[in-house]
């Protein structure tokens, strides 16, 4: 594995680049956010790419050049805006977009940037849920808050495979009973992929339930939801065959989700 001290590895869920409070962020305090968090490889949920709610930043780029990240792949879910109102279609088939490529329109999804040289990526498709999900949510017509009845959204998980470790980054759905499927998809997925590993992104499961379901280590224990005033552990570092050092759950002014990071070395 690179390094003497081991790979610090992170998972921030960036909220489409808005602060705690729901205002969306200039790029540039996007970036100062960032900058000076001690990293090599973070995954990153809820990112944004050329859409208008975000003045059309991409954020997986900004992110990267921020932390001095420059090898990542942005896996994008959804063309269009996600919302309360359904204005997106599913991507198919899912596509892992390298810096230098500019966006094909407003898109969502995740991304993982790197550090160390990655020898290859590849992407897993999820799938979605069928139910409908309640979301509570301003409606655009009068600004008040209601319940809205939504389709869930497909969700993917992006594979770096480095010089001894494979690091996945995802985001579930926020369906218990999806999310529990979709992590068992992406377990088998990972009988096939090189070892040790860490699945790092905001699960939607709590506590020790991930950990259990994938058979692996929980390499961070500690509250990261809601971020200035965390009840409940979403996000989530999980390895196999790897042991973890100083540990952290932080808040930081963009995203409601804390960042979670711990050095990771093989046993």
């Amino acid at each position: 594995m690179a390094g003497t001290h081991g790979i610090r590895v992170g998972t921030l869920n960036l909220a489409s680049g808005r602060d705690p409070s729901g205002r969306p962020v200039p790029d540039a305090e996007l970036a100062a956010a960032l900058v000076g968090l001690d990293v090599d490889v973070l995954a990153v949920e809820e990112v944004d790419a050329g859409q208008p709610r975000s003045a059309g930043v991409d954020q997986a780029a900004v992110v990267a050049a921020a932390l001095d990240l420059p090898d990542w792949r942005y896996v994008a879910t959804l063309a269009g805006t996600p919302g309360p109102v359904r204005t997106w279609t599913p991507i198919r088939p899912l596509e892992l977009r390298a810096p230098g490529e500019p966006p094909e329109g407003p898109r969502y999804g995740i991304a993982l940037l790197s550090r160390l040289p990655v020898r290859r990526w590849s992407v897993v498709d999820l799938g979605a849920g069928r139910a409908r999900l309640p979301v509570r949510a301003a409606d655009p017509r009068t600004g008040r808050r209601r319940t809205w009845w939504i389709p869930d959204e497909p969700r993917a998980a992006v594979v770096a495979e480095l010089d001894g470790l494979t690091v996945v980054g995802t985001h579930l759905s926020f369906a218990p009973v999806t999310a529990v499927r979709q992590l068992r998809r992406l377990s088998a997925a990972l009988a096939g992929l090189p070892h040790p590993f860490v699945v790092a992104g905001d699960l939607n499961l709590p506590g020790g339930v991930p950990a259990r379901i994938l058979g692996a280590e929980a390499l961070v224990r500690a509250a990261t939801y809601p971020a200035s005033r965390p009840r409940t552990q979403l996000d989530h570092l999980l390895g196999r065959g790897v042991r973890a050092e100083d540990g952290t759950a932080v808040s930081l002014s963009v995203g409601d989700h804390r960042l979670v990071t711990a050095t990771v070395s093989a046993r």
